[in-house]
C-alpha cells in the first residue's frame, strides 16, 4: 500500500459520542437569601413564569445567542413560531409525527427560566416568598414574619411531564383527597386534606403532557380552568389556587384526526398551536445523527470506541429519507428520527463486533455493516397494507432496495468523476476480493495489494492526509467496491454473511 495515506482520523470520521439532550449548568451553590425578610432586602420581586420566559428568551436573541440549543432543522420555522409564542405569553400545543424532536424541544424550554428561584421552604406548590397561593403559605407567613423559611429551586426542578394514558385520572394530573390527612384528624371540609396533583405541583414551572389526544375527554375538560382562570377545582372544595405556569402538550397527527382528538373547548384555550416536521435538508439530517447517535458506552473517548466514517453516516441518513418518502410505506405514521439514530448505532455496533472478534486494534464501520440495519430497524416502520408473512418479505426487500439507493446516491455523491480504474483492473484477470462482517480490514486489503489512488479516494472521503489508519482505508475501499457494482461495473456475490468482488 505504497499509495495509502494510514492514522487516525478526527474531523471527517464521525466518533460516535454522548450528544444527550442538553442540561442546563448549574451553580454550585444558589443565592445566599434564606429568610423572607434577607429576600426582601434584595429587591427581588414576584415575576409570573411566562414573564420570566419572555426576558430570558429576549436577553438571548438580543445577544445573538441559540434560544433553543440542540434543536437541529427548526432554526428557520420551527423555533421563530415557538418564539412568538412564548413572548406572547401563550400555551402551545407542538402537532407533528412521531420523533419530530417535540418533546425534546419541549424539555429545551426549561433553560429559558432563571437558574435559581426562591420558594417558601416545604410549599409543595414551590409558592414564591413573597406571592403565597395556600393555606398553609399564608400561615407560615403569618406566623414567621421576615423570619419564614425561604429555599431555592433549580430551573431543572421546575419541569413537570406526563405521558397522556386512558387511565389518566383527574387526581393524577388535578389532585384528590387524601384520605391519609383526613385519618390523622382534619375534616373533610378542610382543604388541607387534598393531595395536590402533578400540575398543581409544577406551579411556577413548565407543564407538559405528550400525547394529548390519548387522554380521555373527560379529563381534558379539567385542564379548562388551568389554562383559562389559571386555578383548580377538587371534588366539592372550594379550592382557588392561582397556578402560574406555562402548559405545553404534543400531539401526533395520526391521533389527533382519528384514534383520538383534543375538545374543542381545549384547543381554543391554547394560544398557539406549531407544526414541527422532519430535518428539510440531508445536511440537517445528518447534524442530527451527529448529535443524537450514542449511547453509553459509545460516548467515551477509549481507542476501543467505534469510528463511524462520513459516507456511512450520510448513507444512513439518505436511507432514512428514502424510507421516509417511500410509496410502501404509510406516510401517516412517518418515520422517526430514532429510526437513523438506531441505524447508526447498529453500524457502530456490528464494527465492534468485528473487531473483537478479529483482533482488530480499533473498530471502524464499513459498508459490509450497513445491512444490519435492515432486520434491526423493521420494526421500526409502519408499511401500507402489510400483514402476512409475504408482506413481511416484501418490506424487508423494501428497505434492502432503500438501503443500496441510498449507498448508490452517496457513491455518486462523493466519487463521482474519481479515477477508480485501476482498482477495477485488478478484477480483470478473475481474482476476487472476499469481505464479509467478520473479515478484518487488514485482510482486505491484503486481497488487494497496492490499491491505485487510494489518497485521491481517502481524501473524497474527506480523511485529511497523515491522519489515516488501515480500517479508514479498507473502509474505504470497500466503499469505492460496493459503489462499483452499484454502477455496474463489478459483479458481487453475496452468501448469508460471505460478500465476494469480482470482474
Amino acid at each position: 500500500m505504497t499509495d495509502t495515506r494510514l492514522s487516525l482520523l478526527r474531523r471527517t470520521v464521525v466518533e460516535v459520542t454522548d450528544a444527550a439532550p442538553q442540561q442546563t449548568s448549574q451553580s454550585p451553590t444558589p443565592p445566599a437569601p434564606t429568610t423572607l425578610g434577607e429576600l426582601r432586602a434584595t429587591g427581588v420581586t414576584a415575576r409570573p413564569v411566562k414573564a420570566e420566559l419572555r426576558a430570558n428568551l429576549l436577553a438571548r436573541l438580543a445577544a445573538g445567542e441559540p434560544t433553543l440549543p440542540g434543536i437541529v432543522g427548526f432554526e428557520d420555522t420551527v423555533v421563530p413560531e415557538v418564539e412568538r409564542a412564548l413572548i406572547a405569553g401563550h400555551d402551545l400545543v407542538l402537532l407533528g409525527e412521531r420523533g419530530q424532536g417535540k418533546t425534546r424541544l419541549i424539555r429545551t424550554l426549561v433553560g429559558l427560566l432563571d437558574e435559581w428561584t426562591p420558594v417558601l421552604a416545604g410549599s409543595e406548590l414551590n409558592e414564591h416568598p413573597l406571592a403565597p397561593i395556600s393555606v398553609w403559605g399564608h400561615r407560615q407567613v403569618a406566623e414567621h414574619g421576615d423570619a419564614t423559611p425561604v429555599g431555592w429551586q433549580h430551573r431543572s426542578e421546575r419541569f413537570g411531564e406526563k405521558l397522556a394514558t386512558p387511565d389518566t385520572s383527574v387526581g393524577d394530573l388535578i389532585g384528590d383527597v387524601d384520605p391519609i390527612k383526613v385519618a390523622e384528624g382534619r375534616t373533610l371540609g378542610d382543604p388541607e386534606t387534598v393531595h395536590y396533583g402533578l400540575v398543581p405541583r409544577t406551579n411556577r414551572g413548565i407543564f407538559s403532557i405528550n400525547e394529548l389526544p390519548d387522554l380521555a375527554e373527560r379529563i381534558q375538560v379539567a385542564l379548562l380552568n388551568v389554562l383559562e382562570e389559571r386555578d383548580i377545582q377538587i371534588r366539592g372544595y372550594r379550592v382557588r389556587l392561582p397556578l402560574d405556569l406555562l402548559l405545553v402538550a404534543s400531539a401526533n397527527p395520526e391521533d389527533y384526526t382519528n384514534r383520538g382528538r383534543i375538545i374543542t373547548p381545549l384547543k381554543d384555550r391554547f394560544g398557539a398551536e406549531v407544526r414541527t416536521h422532519y430535518p428539510v435538508e440531508l445536511a440537517d439530517e445528518i447534524r442530527l445523527l451527529h448529535q443524537e447517535a450514542q449511547t453509553s458506552w459509545l460516548s467515551n473517548d477509549a481507542l476501543d470506541t467505534p469510528l463511524v466514517p462520513e459516507h456511512l453516516v450520510e448513507i444512513v441518513a439518505r436511507f432514512t429519507r428514502l424510507v421516509r418518502e417511500s410509496s410502501h410505506v404509510d406516510q401517516r405514521s412517518g418515520v422517526s428520527a430514532r429510526f437513523a439514530i438506531a441505524g447508526l448505532e447498529t453500524v457502530a455496533a456490528s464494527a465492534v463486533r468485528r473487531a473483537a472478534v478479529a483482533g482488530e486494534a480499533r473498530p471502524v464501520a464499513r459498508v459490509v455493516d450497513l445491512p444490519s440495519i435492515v432486520p434491526a430497524s423493521r420494526g421500526k416502520v409502519e408499511f401500507a397494507d402489510s400483514g402476512s408473512d409475504s408482506d413481511d418479505d416484501r418490506d424487508l426487500e423494501v428497505l434492502e432496495h432503500l438501503l443500496r439507493q441510498a449507498t448508490a446516491q452517496t457513491f455518486r455523491a462523493r466519487c463521482g468523476g474519481l479515477d477508480l480504474t485501476g482498482l477495477q483492473e485488478h478484477f480483470t484477470g478473475g481474482d476476487t476480493v472476499e469481505s464479509g462482517d467478520l473479515v478484518p480490514a487488514t485482510r482486505l486489503l491484503g486481497q488487494l495489494g497496492t490499491v491505485p489512488n487510494l489518497a485521491q479516494l481517502l481524501g473524497r472521503l474527506g480523511v485529511p492526509e497523515g491522519e489515516e489508519s488501515a480500517e479508514q482505508a479498507a473502509a474505504a475501499v470497500e466503499f469505492a467496491l460496493e459503489g462499483l457494482w452499484l454502477t455496474r461495473r463489478l459483479a458481487k456475490d453475496t452468501d448469508g454473511s460471505r460478500t465476494v468482488y469480482g470482474a
